[in-house]
Formats: C-alpha cells, sequence, structure tokens
C-alpha cells in the first residue's frame, strides 16, 4: 500500500465494521419482536393445548434469545429467535389441525345423526 491509500483503507476497515456491528443489533431485535409475535399467537391459538411439547420449546428458545441480547450476543439471539419462531409456527399449525379435525368429526356426527333421523322417519 502507498501512504496515500493506507488511510483510505483503514477508514474503509473501520466504516466496515461500524456498519457490520450496528446491522447486526437491529436485525437481532426485529428478529426477537417478529418470534415473540409468533410464540404469542401460536399461544393464543391454542398451541399450549395442541402442541405443548412445540410451545414448550418455542418459549424456551425465546427466553434464550432474550437473555442473549441483553448479553449483547446479537447473532446467537437471532438465530435462536428463528428457531423460536419457527417452533411457534409448528405450533400453531398444529392447534390448527387439531381444531379443524374436530370441527370435520364434529360435522360427520351431525350428518351421521341426521341421517340416522332420514332413515328412522322414511320406515
Amino acid at each position: 500500500m502507498t501512504k496515500n491509500t493506507w488511510p483510505l483503507a483503514v477508514t474503509a476497515a473501520a466504516l466496515a465494521l461500524l456498519v457490520g456491528c450496528s446491522s447486526m443489533k437491529t436485525p437481532a431485535t426485529a428478529d426477537v419482536a417478529v418470534s415473540k409475535a409468533a410464540v404469542d399467537s401460536a399461544a393464543g391459538a391454542g398451541g399450549a393445548e395442541f402442541a405443548p411439547l412445540e410451545m414448550a420449546s418455542a418459549r424456551e428458545k425465546m427466553a434464550a434469545a432474550q437473555k442473549a441480547m441483553a448479553n449483547k450476543d446479537y447473532k446467537l439471539a437471532a438465530v435462536l429467535a428463528n428457531q423460536a419462531q419457527a417452533d411457534a409456527k409448528l405450533a400453531q399449525g398444529k392447534a390448527n389441525s387439531a381444531k379443524s379435525q374436530a370441527a370435520a368429526d364434529a360435522m360427520q356426527d351431525s350428518v351421521r345423526v341426521l341421517r340416522e333421523e332420514l332413515d328412522r322417519a322414511s320406515k
């Protein structure tokens, strides 16, 4: 490097480091917030009732992500938050599936009862 390019290289490296550090803080914060909302949504959808293991995993990972945020380990926080979000989505999907199955079962029971009534009435 020449004497003229040295300050430019140092400035560029410092700028890259500054941008890298500041950008890692923001996505981790956003990831944690989005994941928290996903865990809350799954809980509201009945995830604890229909998918207790997945909900427990999501909550544990969410707590670990928040702890990593407090320790300023933003990379780990982002990873844990994304895992918590995936677990929460799985729990919500299982809850929705179980509710849909219960509704379909109830509908089939209603149809069966109506057919029995029609059969009885026609005899």
